[in-house]
């Protein structure tokens, strides 16, 4: 019963099913269908050097053969629709006509193949400098790791492409990379009609001798035909000179306010001079190991091509990249400097005692390790360091905090700086730039050039680079926040900081240093008048407010009188001062002395109070007191408001003196902001939220009720502080023409019942402005910014700083532009715009700096580049000065285009400038001296040209292959020989399939 059923099992092979060498070439045809690459018309010839200008266009694909990944990329040159529309436009209606002229057309492979107007292009795929197509596919393996390196697979290959071109009827040149890509070596085939054309690359890292010379390629190219022929070879010759001439610029850093520019390389290592023949025949020319008819003198073409030193190290880069770096570090000041700071002990005894107490509570450990506070209270404004472990000397330190600070310099000395830098600034700011060099700071969020952050970024930009690194860097840090210190506690104020509230256009550390300027500056007012608050509107308003008081009294006092009352005054002060030293910080009083005086001696106080602005001018006049309108006397009254009266007693309605606002740095906006969006939008935290909004408009009803104009009401108020709010009737005309008293009524959102202003005025107080809580607590704002300059790390302060080193480094790239070059013109404009959104930015990002370097950096290579060419091409290399305009203009393309031609070759001006500079190089490097003449030279043997680096030829005809009886075809071949380097030999040899 088995064996029947195994008799009845059989085998079947089905031979249908495709295999994976057909998949491919299924594939591939589909890739081409896809493409639109079957059954076009030729294409006319590319115009003269469009393969250098025209834009090259590719499309990509997937494709597999097995289990091994292709990419296949179809590369061609993109052609105006114009000239496509025309052949569309002149093909025939009938039918036979276009037959026979699609017979009679030229393949575009093989009209490529012959064409002479783009030999040698300066910049194109290696495929379009061999063989001269401007379409063409390439099959490369989709992981760069593997390469096709038998022969065996190339062959499998190219037969595979031979049969999907000849089944999709397309001519189109398809090439197969093979072996390592460094070596660019590939096979290809073009199948069409009754021909086709094998494409094939060998590449030798040694040059054949007997190749090395047009004599022995013409005898491959004969042996490849294998018949008579008259080729019309064509030669170019590259001659590059040794152009590494010194650089004239000072390189390195003069100054602490100047970043350096420029490259210390040379950017470019190499000038090349391309020499090209075109269209010789065979029996024109001799070259072979002995002789050579290819002098560079005859040349019908010169080229020039200048070779850049890839990634040359340039100065300015490199010291902002060096400097943004440490913003990834996570080192505090401390852990940098722990172990240069010098434990000194103070031998005064007298300090002895004040740190007595302390020295009772501190904590008692077996190792002593230096805080801040102990740093500054010991070291005043200097840093107390070990010397010998100090990455910065003392004396560099002076020198950069004079630099820093040139307020602390001799008159003299500062004279001389502020003269040599209005020199300076004359002569780098090009009238062409100065638009915008003026915008600049408009765009950026950064600080003024002249300030005091500007000059620090710079300062620690050269002294990470130049003076230990981070290490020196926060050793200057630190001098600087001590510096602060010491200049807010001896009410010195900061020169190159602007005396305004933070302006939050600026990056925030300079805001900061506006905020600590304030405080300086509120310090000095109040402490000048030796009140508790006092703001520069006091100052303003005793004077305006003596004036007024003069008015009204008497001229009769003598001024002994006064000197005695000012001494009492400030006798009776100082001893207030005293006793209240110990309150609070935040509350100011002057209050009474004792209640035991008699009457006669406290109108005496009140009096030495009124006059008491008094003291600070020897040449005011004693005042009076104003008329007191009902049961306070006035007080702070700055001037008359508008001819209104108040609406209870019809008095004048004076302006008081108020107190300014706190002025508040960005990030204390937006920690305001935070507090008020926590407080919820519940009842208690709206009435929170309102009482905090509204301090300085209860500060305000306290000076204007009573204080200064006793008897006020709401409504007075809000005639004065809120216009808008306060709707007036119209005025009625009595009968003989005498004006009635206003009426008016507050706005409906002034009547709503518990309004924040109606409970504020309720709870109002006769409280003058410089009697009230310190809207602007001037010591508590300066310890609060000494704290966040104290607190920062190295990277923090990077980071804060980079802004204005950015702006530095845009203000220097303008100052050394000396070219008229328009891509370096949209790259800056790029940066600029780039830098705008950067700077700006909420949270600051190293990385985005970075790209902006890289950009900042390339800039700098392209100026230094040009300079180095103006260095080169000195004044001795032409004489007539009429030609310096061409010669410019040439070194100016040379840095825009990848090849330039030379018009006229070597007797044109270019071309006399550009031999004299060869033979300048070749005297340097034969020693001999410049008024000897090569040709005069004993060694005649020297040429005015040096041995050429490289030699391309291309040889073209028109010969039968593969037998002689075979139709006449195209035939080239690209030879590629220099020095040193590789032997490089490529053909396109066409041959005929219908006549073997």
């Amino acid at each position: 019963m088995a064996s029947d059923e195994d008799a009845d099992v059989f085998e079947i092979t089905d031979f249908t099913t495709a295999s994976d060498w057909e998949r491919f070439i299924a594939r591939l045809e589909e890739v081409l269908h896809e493409w639109k690459l079957v059954n076009n018309k030729p294409k006319p010839p590319a115009a003269k050097d469009e393969f250098t200008s025209g834009e090259w266009l590719e499309k990509t694909d997937d494709i597999c053969f097995a289990d091994f990944k292709f990419l296949i990329t179809y590369h061609y040159l993109n052609v105006s629709g114009s000239k496509s529309e025309s052949l569309d436009r002149q093909s025939p209606d009938n039918d036979v006509e276009e037959e026979e002229k699609k017979e009679d057309e030229t393949p575009t492979v093989l009209t490529d193949l012959m064409s002479t107007d783009n030999d040698f292009p300066s910049k194109a795929h290696c495929l379009v400098r061999l063989y001269g197509l401007q379409e063409f596919i390439v099959i490369t393996p989709a992981d760069r790791n593997k390469a096709i390196d038998s022969e065996s697979r190339a062959k499998v290959l190219l037969s595979s492409v031979s049969v999907a071109l000849t089944n999709s009827s397309s001519s189109i040149p398809v090439f197969i990379q093979i072996q390592q890509p460094w070596r660019q070596m590939y096979c290809g085939t073009s199948v069409m009609s009754e021909m086709s054309v094998e494409f094939d690359v060998i590449h030798l890292t040694r040059i054949p001798q007997q190749y090395s010379h047009l004599a022995g390629l013409l005898d491959v190219f004969k042996s490849k035909l294998a018949t008579q022929v008259t080729p019309r070879p064509t030669v170019d010759v590259a001659e590059p000179p040794d152009l590494s001439s010194p650089m004239e610029d000072e390189i390195g850093c003069s100054s602490f306010g100047s970043l350096p520019f420029g490259a210390i390389e040379d950017p470019i290592s190499a000038l090349q001079l391309f020499c090209s023949w075109y269209s010789l025949s065979e029996d024109m020319i001799v070259e072979n190991q002995n002789y050579s008819d290819l002098d560079p003198l005859l040349a019908p073409q010169w080229t020039a091509k200048i070779k850049k030193t890839e990634d040359p190290q340039c100065l300015l880069g490199t010291y902002i990249h060096k400097f943004l770096k440490h913003c990834y570090s996570k080192e505090t000041t401390r852990d940098l400097l722990w172990n240069i700071l010098s434990e000194e002990v103070e031998n005064d005894a007298s300090a002895d005692i004040s740190q007595a107490l302390h020295r009772l509570t501190e904590n008692k450990v077996g190792y002593n390790i230096p805080s801040l506070s102990n740093v500054v209270s010991k070291a005043g404004s200097r840093l107390a360091v070990k010397q010998a472990e100090a990455p910065i000397s003392q004396d560099t330190i002076n020198d950069i905090l004079l630099f820093l600070f040139p307020d602390a310099k001799d008159p003299l000395e500062k004279a001389n700086d502020d003269s040599e830098t209005e020199n300076a600034c004359e002569n780098n700011n090009p009238s062409k730039f100065t638009a915008l060099l003026e915008s600049l700071p408009k765009r950026l969020k950064t600080a003024p050039t002249d300030s005091l952050v500007y000059r620090l970024a710079v300062c620690l930009c050269i002294v990470n680079k130049n003076y230990g690194g981070l290490k020196g860097l926060a050793q200057l840090w630190q001098e600087f926040v001590l510096e602060m210190r010491y200049r807010w506690e001896n009410k010195y104020e900061l020169e190159g900081v602007s005396k305004s509230a933070p302006h939050l256009g600026s990056c925030l550390l300079y805001q900061k240093l506006q905020m600590l300027n304030s405080c300086i500056e509120k310090k000095i007012q109040r402490e000048t008048l030796f009140k508790g608050y006092t703001s520069q509107t006091n100052l303003d308003s005793n004077s305006s407010e003596m004036e007024v008081e003069n008015n009204s009294e008497s001229n009769g006092k003598c001024e002994s009188e006064n000197k005695k009352r000012k001494e009492c005054c400030s006798n009776k002060l100082d001893r207030k001062t005293s006793d209240s030293s110990a309150d609070d910080d935040d509350e100011f009083y002057e209050c009474q002395d004792s209640p035991s005086k008699s009457p006669t001696e406290l109108d005496k106080d009140v009096d030495e109070k009124e006059d008491f602005s008094e003291t600070m001018d020897t040449s005011q006049s004693e005042s009076s007191s104003f008329v007191d309108s009902v049961t306070h006397k006035p007080e702070g009254r700055l001037s008359a408001f508008n001819d209104i009266q108040l609406l209870s007693t019809g008095e004048q309605l004076y302006v008081p003196v108020t107190q300014e606002p706190a002025p508040m740095t960005e990030d204390m906006l937006e920690e305001h902001a935070e507090i008020l969006a926590k407080l919820g939008t519940s009842a208690e935290g709206a009435q929170l939220r309102a009482r905090m909004q509204s301090a300085c408009l209860i500060s305000d009803m306290d000076v204007l009720n009573f204080a200064a104009n006793p008897g006020c009401v709401l409504e007075d108020f809000v005639r004065w502080y809120s216009p808008r709010d306060w709707i007036e009737d119209e005025s009625t005309m009595s009968n003989d023409n005498t004006q009635t008293k206003p009426k008016g009524y507050l706005s409906p959102r002034m009547q709503i019942p518990g309004n924040v202003w109606y409970e504020a005025w309720q709870s109002a107080k006769p409280v003058p402005a410089h009697r009230q809580k310190r809207l602007f607590d001037d010591t508590k704002e300066a310890e609060k910014v000494l704290h966040f300059l104290s607190a920062m790390k190295p990277a923090d302060v990077i980071l804060q700083l980079m802004p204005c080193l950015i702006h530095a480094a845009i203000i220097k790239v303008v100052e050394n532009d000396d070219s008229d070059i328009p891509r370096l013109k949209d790259i800056l404009d790029q940066v600029i715009t780039r830098a705008s959104k950067v700077t700006r930015a909420f949270n600051q990002n190293a990385k985005h700096y970075e790209d902006l370097l890289r950009m900042i950096t390339t800039l700098e290579n392209m100026i230094a580049q040009a300079k180095s060419l103006r260095t080169k091409f000195t004044t001795d290399l032409w004489k007539d000065c009429d030609k310096e305009e061409e010669l410019s203009q040439f070194l100016t393309q040379l840095l825009q285009k990848p090849e330039v031609d030379i018009e006229g070759a070597s007797q044109g001006t270019v071309g006399s400038c550009l031999h004299q500079l060869f033979i300048a190089q070749q005297k340097e490097v034969n020693m001999i001296g410049e008024e000897e003449s090569l040709s005069e030279n004993k060694n005649s043997a020297i040429s005015d040209f040096p041995q050429p680096s490289a030699r391309e030829y291309i040889l073209r005809t028109m010969a039968p292959r593969p037998a002689p009886y075979s139709k006449t075809l195209p035939q080239k071949m690209f030879c590629s020989i220099m020095v040193g380097h590789h032997f490089q030999l490529a053909g396109a040899f066409t041959s005929d399939s219908l006549f073997q």
